[in-house]
């Protein structure tokens, strides 16, 4: 049996010792050869094939060098990415993990001397966050996908809209303290009045007007001088006086219930239908991305036709008919002439159409009417000009 047999005893130790990751002093990067001692290493720099990729690699050093620069710290922060996305980490940590493949690009290659230099690069270019503690230098990822940009973008616009509804309810429990005070000194007012007229009654005598206090010594002598029918006289009218302001106070307390009624479901539909995002299918916009203008599309009116992940709109062009995928950030309502038809794409009546009444440029609100549904022909005299858009037609 030959001494290079694949089942020899040495052939066997040599493919054991080949197995595992050898001394990287000993890899050859040009040739992707790794040898297992410096006597190997020596013989394979002095062999032909060897030579031959230096005399490439004298032909334009720098770009070679660049190539491997750019292939080693992409997959550097591959590997990041995978393993130690979100946590701090030390660099020696993860430049083993890298070596831990026998095929890596090797730093020898490179134009990073060590670790600290590549360490310190990747913190001035911004890709990493870098500490320099005792215990040696820590990196953290620093992740730029447009997935995640999105994903926080979104994160944020929920956190600004609930500090706003925050502050919404705030201003409204403020109103009603105030709206409550203020009915409240109203109430002690009409008391008090109703007292006074309370103690004084005027009663026609004889064509002459007499002021009567209701005392109980007061009805005592009126019974004593004019007798039992002048009291129960006094008293019918009394009576009479009470039913009258009774049914005032009824009426206008009806009202008021009414009225407070009203407000309070509008309140809460308000507080139920008011949304972070408005974008709805079949409702015309305008692209207000200033990246769009050298492609001509700033300012200028497509239709939704899909809504992508509540937040992005897939708008047809009017003019052009090409489709764009934009944010909702990125877009504006459009206000039709007085008498077209709009959509409430946010607030208490969302998704009823309407019909545009009137516009008040000074308030930035319009007047509309609801037109079908459960709300037909319910008025809203002032809705922001956010909240409505026009309709295709």
């Amino acid at each position: 049996m030959g001494k290079n047999e694949f089942l020899t005893p040495k052939a066997i130790a040599n493919r054991i010792k080949a197995k595992g990751l050898q001394k990287l002093r000993w890899y050859c990067q040009m040739c992707q050869k790794q040898c297992r001692d410096e006597n190997g290493f020596k013989c394979h720099c002095m062999s032909e094939s060897h030579q031959r990729q230096m005399e490439v690699f004298g032909q334009n050093p720098h770009r070679i060098v660049d190539g491997y620069s750019e292939e080693f710290e992409s997959t550097f922060l591959d590997h990041m990415k995978r393993s130690h996305r979100f946590s701090r980490i030390a660099a020696t940590v993860v430049y083993n993990e890298y070596i831990n493949d026998r095929h890596h690009v090797h730093m020898n290659s490179t134009k990073w001397a060590t670790l600290t230099e590549f360490v310190k690069y990747l913190g001035k270019t911004g890709k990493c966050k870098v500490d320099e503690t005792p215990k040696g230098w820590f990196i953290t990822y620093i992740d730029r996908d447009s997935e995640t940009i999105f994903k926080e973008r979104l994160k944020n616009k929920r956190a600004k809209a609930d500090i706003v509804d925050e502050e919404k309810q705030e201003r409204e429990i403020k109103r009603q303290i105030e709206r409550a005070e203020q009915l409240g000194l109203g109430n002690v007012g009409d008391k008090s009045v109703e007292s006074e007229d309370k103690k004084l009654l005027v009663r026609a005598d004889d064509g002459g007007e007499k002021k009567i206090k209701l005392s109980i010594g007061s009805v005592k002598n009126a019974g004593k001088e004019k007798g039992e029918g002048s009291s129960v006289f006094i008293f019918d009218e009394v009576d009479n006086v009470n039913k009258v302001g009774n049914g005032k106070k009824e009426k206008s307390g009806g009202g008021s219930a009414l009225d407070e009624l009203i407000k309070e479901e509008e309140k809460a539909k308000e507080r139920m239908n008011r949304k972070d995002y408005w974008l709805c299918e079949g409702i015309v916009v305008k692209v207000m991305s200033k990246v769009l203008a050298d492609k001509g599309y700033y300012k200028q009116k497509g239709v939704v036709r899909k809504v992508i992940d509540k937040y992005v709109g897939e708008i047809e062009m009017l003019e052009s008919k090409h489709k764009l995928r934009v944010d909702q950030e990125e877009l504006e309502t459009v206000i039709p002439q007085i008498g077209g038809l709009v959509r409430v794409v946010n607030g208490a009546y969302r998704g009823s159409n309407a019909r545009l009444l009137s516009v008040n440029t000074d308030k930035f609100c319009a007047k509309v009417q609801i037109e079908k549904g459960v709300y037909d022909g319910r008025v809203i005299q002032a809705i922001e000009y956010e909240d409505i858009c026009k309709v295709v037609q």
